[in-house]
């Protein structure tokens, strides 16, 4: 099976340490087995490359040193390793995880360079790669699996107990370039953009979601808390996957009204329409078959645990941005309904080949059944990037997918 230890990205990271002095570091986080690993390997590998005249290949990325200090830099390419691809970044998309990430929550370690939704080319192969070939289009799954664990030997990589991450752990997209095991690529198809496979991670983190429910959606209402990018591609699987109703509820109305573009109808504004009310008035009382909590605040999840019907599913999706105190009153009515709660976390990604929500992402957009252009309100040059990061947080325009590219 192969090990997601051996990866080079972590080579970048390396690099920019011998090229950035600092003065003094941020208190970092205690290393992983698995980054420990890295580490030790990274005193083993060249992390340049050298040509004949002694020059140095650079490449230019957003670099992290610290929380809230990027710095766009020139930074060494990475060099590969085994079984290694290195990609030459189409687009990246910004995360809603990455803004807390940068400002507020910083990385595992510093220097960091971020992004983990991405499409690209393959620029180079290493020794031992014969799947793929320059100029190959390809979409990259992030996370990279230890392979030796107990989720591992059964290809749940997602719950790998040891993995590293591109983009947080590791060093990611913002940049020109990124260096990845030849496991975790898959080919873009034909007729699908790179702009549409940079957004495969995210489509398949919204389509991960649903299929946690187990259980067919045909004929089914499923309610929506959160019309963000993620909210409004699980809409879009929702309907896909045969839902009678689809339901979606947000407090931003540039957002509802990207939904309404989309096909959807039954948007409701949060600030002026009771959610528990409006589900309720369209279920005949019932409440939804399935509720999806896709904000990660408070009232969200009050919302959705609230609007759940007898023996139906509530999935939490979006990252919790607060805690969140739930009344013993709704308590009292998941425990008599029956409501089954779940968790979701990424997506499921087969190192095989097989069906995987990657795949039926990708197969999705080139059947013309995932529509996610539409999402794209930003596409932002890597050199403008760090303004536009800023502008995120603030919150001081609207934006729902915003792409960076070198």
């Amino acid at each position: 099976m192969p090990l997601g230890l051996q990866n080079g990205t972590d080579i970048e990271s390396q690099a920019c340490n011998n090229t950035q002095k600092h003065a003094e570091m941020p208190k970092q986080r205690p290393l992983s087995k698995t980054r420990m690993r890295l580490e030790h390997r990274k005193r083993e590998v060249p992390n340049y490359i050298t040509y004949p005249q002694g020059i140095i290949k650079k490449m230019q990325a957003l670099v992290l040193h610290g929380v809230g200090d990027l710095r766009l830099e020139q930074i060494p390419v990475p060099q590969l390793a085994e079984g290694e691809v290195r990609v030459r970044i189409g687009f990246c998309g910004v995360c809603g995880s990455d803004i807390p990430r940068i400002f507020v929550k910083g990385t595992y370690s510093f220097p960091t360079v971020c992004g983990h939704e991405f499409a690209g080319v393959v620029e180079t192969c290493g020794p031992g790669v014969e799947d793929f070939a320059p100029g190959d289009p390809v979409v990259v799954f992030p996370l990279l699996w230890c392979g030796s664990c107990p989720a591992c030997e059964q290809g749940k990589y997602v719950q790998c107990h040891d993995y590293d991450y591109l983009g947080s752990r590791s060093d990611g997209a913002f940049a020109e370039c990124v260096v990845a095991p030849k496991a975790n690529l898959i080919p873009v198809p034909h007729g699908v953009t790179l702009e549409e496979a940079s957004m495969t991670e995210p489509a398949a983190v919204a389509l991960h979601a649903l299929r946690r429910v187990q259980t067919s959606l045909a004929g089914k209402v499923v309610a929506i808390f959160g019309a963000g990018p993620i909210g409004l591609m699980v809409a879009q699987w929702a309907r896909i996957m045969g839902a009678a109703e689809v339901l979606l509820f947000d407090i931003i109305a540039e957002k509802l009204e990207l939904a309404k573009q989309l096909g959807f109808d039954k948007v409701f504004n949060s600030t002026t329409d009771e959610p528990i009310e409006i589900v309720n008035a369209c279920t005949d009382e019932k409440g939804a078959h399935v509720c999806i909590e896709a904000a990660g605040v408070p009232a969200t999840y009050r919302s959705a645990l609230g609007s759940v019907g007898r023996e139906g599913s509530v999935v939490l999706l979006g990252n919790p941005a607060a805690d969140v105190t739930l009344p013993a009153s709704l308590i009292s009515q998941l425990m008599r309904r029956e409501v089954s709660i779940l968790g979701t976390w990424n997506s499921d990604y087969s190192a095989a080949g097989n069906d995987d929500d990657w795949r039926s992402v990708l197969q999705a957009i080139a059947a013309g059944m995932l529509t996610l252009t539409p999402l794209i309100t930003h596409k932002v040059p890597l050199v403008e990037s760090a303004d536009m990061l800023q502008r995120m947080r603030d919150k001081s325009e609207f934006y729902a997918k915003v792409l960076i590219h070198p």
